[in-house]
């Protein structure tokens, strides 16, 4: 009867609950490698924390869930796996709060295309 049907959607009403009021924002940070060539100890910086990966394929994807706590800037350091050549790029103002995606696109020669897309 109603006890039955109760007893079904109470764990769903509990993680609704839960996740209301869950007040933590978080970013997906997501490397994307399109440099042509695999690289090594990526590492991002933001503010209050950091995360890495220790070999990234070209091709390849890493992503990593994070929690702006401070404000600041973002930034990529990697290592190119042929010429072991090290690049660091700053990318745009993270604020704390802020959730969403921020996807950095590892790119030929260096560069790096940061690709927020984040809400306060």
């Amino acid at each position: 009867g109603a006890r039955m049907k109760w007893w079904r959607i109470f764990p769903a009403l509990l993680l609704a609950l839960a996740l209301a009021g869950c007040k933590s924002a978080h970013v997906n940070a997501v490397v994307e490698n399109q440099t042509g060539q695999a690289v090594n100890l990526v590492e991002v910086d933001y503010p209050s924390a950091s995360f890495g990966v220790d070999s990234l394929a070209n091709g390849s994807t890493y992503s990593y869930l994070v929690q702006i706590r401070l404000s600041g800037k973002i930034s990529v350091q990697y290592t190119e796996s042929q010429n072991l050549k090290v690049h660091k790029v700053t990318g745009p103002e993270l604020h704390e709060g802020q959730r969403g995606q921020i996807t950095i696109i590892l790119q030929p020669n260096g560069k790096v295309r940061f690709e927020p897309q984040l809400k306060e």
